[in-house]
């Protein structure tokens, strides 16, 4: 532990000062770890926010000492200003409060006056369930820590041997430690061969957890298929689960292609539409796609449509010069322009 009596300025300077090993996850639109050197320059405002949500960086802190038997986690909301750059003062703030609870001795457990004083931290938050069990996987799998006591169910479930109607002792947990052990005991080979015959109620949980890892070529391939059959069928919410499972994946030809076929629709559901801004948006990361993906928010869409996303994906850093040259552009449809006429009114 520090004995220094200079002021603690960063998230960064806290955890190393109090001899915390530690990674740093957005959760914001998926789980993406973000790197100690990359997260210094964002606090040092010398980054913009990689994962923007809705104006906020929405963080998972993972952090231990050599002893502790499993880590803490800390899930930190912090505002951004109008460039995408940490809000200093919030951070600032937040840096503040910890120390005032807790010293710079992390590892303390607190006690009731202090766990108080933790609970009334303005940049507290509580993921959604399947994303704190993300979280959760992520954090034991990198740690080569032992998987809960809800995957193996969920392994024995997969590979069919109980039939697939006896889904109802798995659970969310036990899916998503599954999904970030892909790589271990066959589980890439029993999930492509699952994917056709899931049900409903184990599929979109499943993709809720796929959506943070990198898929193997068999995987997307059998995803690319369900897809097409629940577009046949017009299953709209397997359909945005399957495409919610590849938003990691948006390299691989196989996903490329069928994010292509779908843009050459003649119309996408409202849904389909949020989830490729929500999930997929590296897709949109070129002019010619991301104009083809503005005419369809505006083909039978109201403006509030959009402008949400229009305000959603200007802010990710990659997508937004992109997006501003294509609004000047004259290639853009008089409808297109009219929408984009309507943002700055």
């Amino acid at each position: 532990m520090s004995t220094t009596s200079d002021p603690i300025s960063s998230i960064s300077a806290l955890l190393s000062l109090s001899d915390s090993q530690y990674r740093i996850y957005d959760i914001g639109r998926k789980v993406d770890k973000i790197s100690k050197a990359q997260f210094e320059k964002i606090e040092a405002a010398q980054l913009p926010y990689p994962y923007p949500s809705q104006g906020h960086a929405l963080l998972a802190i993972a952090f231990w000492q050599k002893q502790s038997t499993s880590p803490y986690l800390w899930f930190v909301k912090l505002p951004l200003d109008e460039r995408g750059l940490l809000n200093q003062g919030a951070r600032n703030h937040f840096i503040a409060i910890i120390i005032e609870a807790l010293g710079e001795d992390l590892s303390v457990n607190p006690s009731e006056q202090q766990e108080a004083l933790l609970k009334k931290n303005p940049y507290h938050f509580t993921p959604a369930q399947y994303k704190l069990a993300a979280i959760n996987s992520t954090v034991s799998a990198s740690l080569k820590y032992p998987a809960s006591k809800f995957y193996p169910p969920v392994q024995q479930y997969l590979s069919g041997k109980d039939g697939w109607g006896n889904w109802q002792n798995i659970g969310v947990q036990g899916l998503s430690d599954f999904a970030f052990r892909l790589s271990e005991n066959n589980n890439n080979n029993i999930l492509a061969n699952a994917i056709a015959f899931l049900p409903e109620q184990v599929l979109l949980p499943l993709c809720s957890a796929l959506e943070n890892v990198l898929l193997s070529a068999n995987v997307i391939e059998q995803i690319v298929i369900r897809f097409k059959k629940a577009e046949t069928n017009n299953e709209l919410s397997i359909s945005i689960a399957l495409l919610r499972a590849l938003a990691s994946s948006t390299d691989h030809q196989f996903c490329h292609e069928l994010l292509t076929d779908l843009m050459k629709s003649n119309s996408l559901h409202e849904e389909i539409l949020i989830i490729i801004a929500g999930r997929l948006w590296p897709i949109l990361n070129n002019e010619n796609t991301l104009f083809i993906y503005l005419e369809h928010l505006i083909q039978g869409h109201d403006n509030e449509l959009f402008s949400a996303v229009f305000k959603d994906l200007v802010a990710i850093p990659t997508i937004r010069p992109v997006l501003l040259q294509a609004i000047r552009s004259p290639k853009r449809s008089p409808d297109l322009a009219q929408a984009i006429g309507m943002l700055f009114k």
